[in-house]
């Protein structure tokens, strides 16, 4: 019996005259993962892509595969699905030997019938109907239940094939990776800013990240903790470059010239125009931040104008409003949480003021700003910069 995966598109299904850029992205991204695991088929037939194996390797490494395609943004299910001919008699046998083993344990299902192919004898409603006795005659104890099931059965008759299968998992979802131009990701070692460059690769976007050590202050395993994020990451993006950059001279500076309440607001412009020089190198059109509106002092309306005008591309902010248990019920759902959560101190937690300026005016500080040689200072940090290549297959790489 031949199983196959079965990938559903989303919101892609009404793109119009964009519709086949998005689907080619999304069959190469497949297509490389693919060949990382097995020698698999990947093509595509109204609406659905389907991941065929073609040798043994590929039937033992099919739970890798789904796991795989779950991964692919673009897709909102993932099936796997037992393939045969478009007969009843066949579909109801595969329905008693092989797909009926599946459903031990589940109480309640309801069987639905999609039939693509218009040629074929009999109608959803009929076919329907004869699958849920097949079910119903072949699992002990199993219910019908059409409003709230504990399972779904479908059975799909396309153009060459009836395709069987149940409890289709939730896919990636989105739009494909990189569909939307490039974005610069700050990535601490907390539990916000992953989620944040999930989101945005989510809507296509694809991402470099940056990061900011202050070593001594800041241990090598924060760093380690950082690309472990990232790492985790590429089960989205499949490789993630992340520039590592030093903030500790600025940092201690910022401590010795300016006034405590301002450290904070200075060091994320600082920040701020560093990675604005990095996105204008690396092509970025955007900033991406795991900023929360009113969360900490540096992420009220005013603190967050003061470093909004260090740039001239955009910033995003996907979390902006969110709360803490909203953003953490998606960490936990991409698997970031556990990581983030190490004891390992970032940047940020370097000289934090008692009492920082949650309502700081512009005009103060440049003012403050102007006690130091801040373009200096940028040009000087920039240099320090350390490139790591993370990779989802293979240890990661320096640039």
């Amino acid at each position: 019996m031949k199983e196959v995966i079965l990938c559903k598109y989303g919101e892609v299904i009404l793109k119009g005259a964009n519709r086949s850029d998005f689907e080619v992205k999304m069959l190469k991204q497949l297509r490389q993962r693919a060949r990382r695991i097995g020698n698999y088929k990947v093509y595509y037939s109204q609406s659905t892509v389907y991941i065929e194996p073609l040798d043994e390797e590929a039937i033992e490494n099919i739970d890798e595969m789904t796991y795989q395609a779950k991964h692919v943004f673009g897709f909102v299910g993932v099936s796997r699905a037992f393939a045969c001919e478009k007969n009843m008699e066949t579909i109801l046998q595969v329905v008693k030997t092989e797909l009926a083993p599946t459903l031990k344990g589940y109480k309640t299902f309801k069987a639905e019938a999609k039939r693509s192919d218009k040629k074929f004898p009999m109608k959803s409603p009929d076919i329907s109907a004869e699958v849920g006795g097949a079910v119903l005659s072949s699992v002990p104890g199993i219910k019908v239940d059409v409003r709230s099931p504990d399972v779904v059965v479908r059975v799909e008759i396309r153009e060459n094939e009836a395709f069987i299968h149940a409890g289709q998992e939730k896919g990636a979802g989105g739009i494909p990776y990189g569909s939307s131009g490039r974005g610069l990701l700050l990535l601490s070692g907390g539990i916000d800013s992953p989620v944040a460059g999930f989101m945005m690769a989510k809507r296509g976007v694809q991402l470099e990240a940056i990061h900011f050590e202050s070593y001594p202050y800041t241990s090598e395993r924060a760093k380690e903790k950082v690309l472990d994020l990232a790492k985790i990451l590429t089960n989205y993006t499949m490789r993630l470059r992340v520039h590592i950059v030093s903030l500790t001279k600025i940092q201690e500076l910022l401590r010795d010239n300016c006034e405590e309440e301002y450290f904070t607001l200075m060091l994320r412009r600082y920040m701020m125009a560093i990675s604005l020089k990095l996105a204008h190198d690396y092509d970025c059109e955007a900033i991406i931040t795991g900023e929360s509106l009113g969360q900490v002092a540096s992420q009220t309306m005013k603190a967050i104008n003061v470093t909004n005008s260090m740039t001239d591309i955009p910033i995003f902010r996907p979390l902006i409003g969110m709360d803490k248990e909203e953003i953490i019920k998606i960490s936990r759902s991409i698997g970031t949480f556990d990581t983030s959560t190490l004891p390992f101190e970032d940047c940020c937690t370097v000289f934090t003021p008692r009492h920082p300026r949650t309502r700081p005016e512009l005009d103060k500080v440049i003012e403050q700003q102007n006690r130091l040689p801040f373009d200096e200072l940028v040009e000087e940090a920039y240099k320090t910069k350390e490139i790591i290549v993370v990779k989802q297959f293979g240890e990661n790489k320096f640039e």
